[in-house]
């Protein structure tokens, strides 16, 4: 369990949803972020998510455009603080750059931050995965 300090490198974080090889999930932990319920940080996060040009791609307040929208619900890695802090630190395929060697632990788990305190869209235009 984290202890509240930011990590100071990459995280090994548990997709308890994923199917693992010979069904045993490989050594992780579940990782929360030590700024998780702060509105400042929530606000911090939501300036460097316009500063970093963020929603360049994932639309303002990040409703989705021409990357995934950030406030459906639905998460194709994982929507625990963790599994978006590794998201953020290590990119994705087809577009997510990484942003771990550019920004320190404490940034990425502000923009975590303001992720986790977008509100949930009332309507969303296609089925649940």
């Amino acid at each position: 369990m984290h202890t509240g300090t930011a990590p100071s490198g990459p995280l090994a974080v548990r997709y308890d949803q994923h199917i693992f090889a010979g069904g045993t999930a490989p050594p992780a932990d579940s990782v929360s972020n030590p700024f998780g319920g702060e509105s400042k940080s929530a606000a911090e996060g939501e300036k460097l998510f316009s500063s970093m040009n963020c929603d360049g791609c994932h639309g303002g307040g990040g409703t989705g455009w021409v990357a995934p929208s950030l406030n459906d619900g639905r998460w194709r890695y994982g929507g625990s603080d963790g599994a978006i802090y590794q998201s953020i630190f290590y990119g994705r395929p087809k577009g997510m750059p990484a942003f771990g060697g550019l920004l320190a632990p404490s940034i990425i788990w502000k923009l975590v931050s303001y992720v986790q305190s977008l509100p949930l869209a009332k309507a969303v235009p296609t089925q649940t995965w």
